[in-house]
């Protein structure tokens, strides 16, 4: 189904297109070294929004040199940790106030729905921010009680610092990303480091308004920077040898090249990267509730979700039942324009991306996996890069729809009869980001959350985040957290301090 009613940009957004982008570094708007630029375009249509500066590597290494400069010399480290929780307020404060200017931009960039954004990316982008705010003095080391048996009679005092690392580069996919920016800038913030932030190359323009967010909040030059580009000045950003920590989230295939970028000074490294995550629904789930939520899992973003339930696992007893309730409600989303009104999905993000996702559906049929639903490009909408919300059946277990992330609205479900085969068929993947359990009995829930191998297990909902709550993955999916208090592990570095007492 194809929606209608298209809504035009507001007159900032459209203002804010128009105008001469910049680049981010010492808290100046700046054009690229070489002063090349490169297309922002409307994934509904093809069509350029505007134009960004094409950061390369000079532009990363001026970004990190001014990184540094601010973490080593400037006002950031000497402000109290009450100022730097005011300033990330303050910030959260301006994108509330900014909020649909940041959900349109969103739309536009990404080609999700303006109702999902405003009603879920901004707000919790809102919210995050304030959560780091108020951990910024919350943030502390600890007293031990020691023993040194080499030295009998000694006293000693011994505490810990939790220190920042430094200097952190950062490199944000294009599926969320303004929440994917705010997921990294927040922590990074509070716990007191200077961040070079990359945006990526599909999506830049929420990152770009948020630069001009972080001077008019105040934040002292060098901070914050921000420089959009391609590969290869993330690439230069994850080699840099005076950043101190990368954090990255996107395929497990560019995960691996940021490791390997990183050894060079051992920098540390976090990642979130690629996930095949299981919906599993046992006999005794509400169908209703369970039909409609593991549809959500798929089909949320355009299925262009790390924690995407992209493969079901339904119990024999209710299997056709289910699935059939899943694949109507695939036939029946209204695809169309982020910024239409009645767009129930919009298109993926790129004609790259569109191309990708078709090729693990016909590689799916030419398998001998059935379409129930969807199965290619939807008629009517070739200008821009959509693909029909795909549901199939008839699958096994050695089809690349199966074992490999396909990033895009395209289910495959399977039948189990017993809790032992569903855990083990869950666990059967290289990834292990998330996953769903759908049922009424609190102990097979426990049993097969603990069963699981995943860094997040949704019971009777999926999709749920909050800022509190960590997020990220087991095996090939990644290590380190993002959000809550688990995130800091991965910003701040411990200190001891032993002191003898005479």
């Amino acid at each position: 189904m194809a929606s209608t009613t298209l809504q035009e940009p507001s007159t900032e957004v459209k203002a804010f297109l128009n105008s001469d982008l910049k680049l981010l570094i010492n808290g100046q708007r700046v054009s690229s070294a070489n002063g090349e630029t490169f297309e922002v375009l409307d994934p509904s249509n093809n069509l350029v929004l505007t134009r960004v500066p094409k950061g390369e590597a000079e532009d990363i290494d001026r970004a990190v040199k001014s990184a540094r400069k601010a973490f080593e010399t400037g006002p950031w480290r000497k402000l109290t940790v009450s100022e730097r929780g005011k300033l990330i307020w303050k910030l959260a404060d301006l994108i509330e106030r900014d909020q649909e200017i940041f959900a349109q931009l969103e739309s536009l960039d990404n080609g999700k729905p303006l109702a999902i954004a405003r009603a879920a990316d901004v707000p919790l982008t809102i919210d995050h921010f304030r959560y780091y705010a108020g951990l910024a003095t919350k943030i502390h080391g600890e007293t031990l009680d020691i023993s040194v048996p080499y030295a009998p009679g000694a006293e000693f005092f011994d505490f810990t610092l939790r220190e920042p690392v430094g200097v952190v580069g950062q490199i944000i996919p294009w599926n969320f990303p303004l929440l994917m920016a705010t997921w990294k800038l927040g922590v990074a913030l509070s716990a007191g480091n200077c961040v070079v932030l990359k945006p990526a190359e599909q999506t830049p323009l929420s990152a770009l308004k948020l630069a001009d967010l972080f001077v008019e909040a105040g934040f002292p030059d060098g901070v914050v920077n921000i420089v959009s580009g391609f590969g290869d000045a993330g690439a230069a950003l994850a080699e840099h040898d005076d950043v101190d920590k990368v954090a990255f989230t996107g395929s497990t295939e560019v995960g691996h090249k940021i490791v390997q970028a990183s050894a060079g000074n051992l920098k540390r490294v976090s990642l979130e990267l690629g996930g095949k995550s299981p919906s599993i629904v046992f006999p005794d789930a509400d169908l209703e509730i369970a039909a409609q939520g593991v549809a959500n899992a798929i089909f949320f973003n355009h299925g262009q979700c790390c924690a995407a339930g992209s493969r079901l696992l339904v119990h024999n007893k209710v299997f056709e039942e289910l699935v059939e309730r899943v694949a109507d409600t695939a036939k029946n989303i209204r695809l169309g324009p982020g910024m239409a009104s009645d767009t129930d999905m919009g298109p993926l993000v790129s004609r790259e991306q569109q191309e990708r996702v078709l090729g693990y559906i016909n590689s799916g049929l030419a398998s001998g996996a059935q379409a129930l639903a969807g199965g290619g490009k939807p008629e009517g909408l070739d200008a821009g890069c959509y693909i029909s919300p795909t549901v199939f059946g008839k699958v096994k277990p050695e089809m690349k729809i199966i074992q490999e992330e396909i990033f895009g609205p395209v289910l495959v479900a399977s039948p189990f009869d017993d809790l032992d085969e569903v855990i083990a068929k869950g666990n059967a993947t290289e990834f292990g980001l998330a996953s769903s359990v759908w049922t009424k009995d609190i102990n097979k829930a426990h049993k097969v959350a603990k069963g699981l191998k995943a860094g997040t297990v949704w019971v009777n909902c999926h999709n749920i985040f909050d800022a509190n709550a960590p997020f990220g993955g087991y095996k090939k999916s990644g290590y380190g957290r993002e959000m809550g208090l688990h995130a800091l592990e991965m910003y701040t570095q411990v200190k001891n301090v032993i002191i003898q007492i005479h």
